[in-house]
């Protein structure tokens, strides 16, 4: 009896384990086909964009940042660059960032100095969904804390880049680096190690989908905390404070209101990344 019950439980465990395989196969199939064919349908853009960079500012037109993927390895993610090349400051953008050119405060609005990263997902270094990857500079500060989102590739997108898409308009001004790190953070490894748990092709093209609308059709994206479920926010941003998460609660996004005193101002000589 005993026997059997193990041999059950064996064949089950080698059974999911198939699945997930098939299941990974098959997001991997669907990052190499979409990535692959974006990339030839936007060539001309891409190009467009590259030239134009190079004219508006000396130096290269893709900025290389260094960030922290599966397993905890560096890889350089690629983003086109959207300050000049010599420009330093926190790792955190401002909706009107004064270190933005021209052309790259158009890139940020419209995420499309993400295009880029079209060829780390070729290369197998990022998905086309996924956690954010970190800057090196948030990794040593977070420590351990990040360890749930590092099992499986960063992605372009993901449910925290969708839920904190207007991520750089509600960060404390006053110490944008303390409020990502203490308020924004532990609310997108909540939502990441969400994802991670339920990870399927399904939800990549449910993600995917509503990336298109938030983009395309710039609408505002809900996701709810407990269930990992995607509409249109009802509510406008700010109105609903962000507690702890709750079957029912969507995320939402409120400005945070410091007292100026509470706070230190920091400023490190980092290289421009944003994120």
């Amino acid at each position: 009896m005993g026997s059997g019950l193990a041999n059950a439980n064996a064949s089950g465990t080698w059974g999911s384990r198939v699945l997930r395989w098939f299941d990974g196969a098959a997001m991997r199939a669907v990052d190499v086909v979409f990535a692959a064919s974006l990339l030839l349908v936007l060539v001309v853009p891409i190009c467009v964009l590259a030239v134009a960079i190079r004219l508006e500012s000396p130096g290269p037109a893709l900025y290389r940042s260094r960030r922290v993927g599966f397993g905890g390895r560096v890889f350089v993610m690629l983003k086109f660059r959207k300050m000049p090349d010599d420009a330093g400051g926190l790792p955190l953008t401002a909706p009107e960032d004064d270190r933005f050119t021209r052309l790259g405060g158009f890139l940020a609005r419209t995420k499309l100095d993400e295009l880029p990263q079209l060829w780390n997902v070729l290369k197998g270094e990022m998905s086309l969904v996924g956690p954010r990857p970190e800057d090196l500079h948030f990794v040593e500060c977070l420590g351990e804390e990040l360890e749930p989102v590092l099992r499986v590739r960063p992605g372009i997108t993901g449910l925290s880049q969708l839920a904190f898409a207007r991520e750089a308009e509600i960060l404390d001004p006053l110490d944008r680096e303390y409020d990502y790190l203490g308020r924004i953070v532990p609310q997108k490894i909540h939502l990441d190690t969400m994802y991670v748990a339920l990870r399927s092709t399904r939800l990549n093209l449910r993600i995917l989908t509503w990336t298109g609308v938030a983009v395309l059709l710039r609408r505002e994206v809900a996701v709810n905390r407990e269930t990992a479920r995607l509409g249109l926010r009802r509510r406008p941003v700010g109105e609903l404070a962000i507690q702890e998460p709750s079957p029912v609660d969507l995320v939402a996004l409120q400005p945070l209101t410091v007292d100026a005193g509470s706070l230190e101002a920091t400023a490190s000589p980092l290289a421009q990344t944003g994120s």
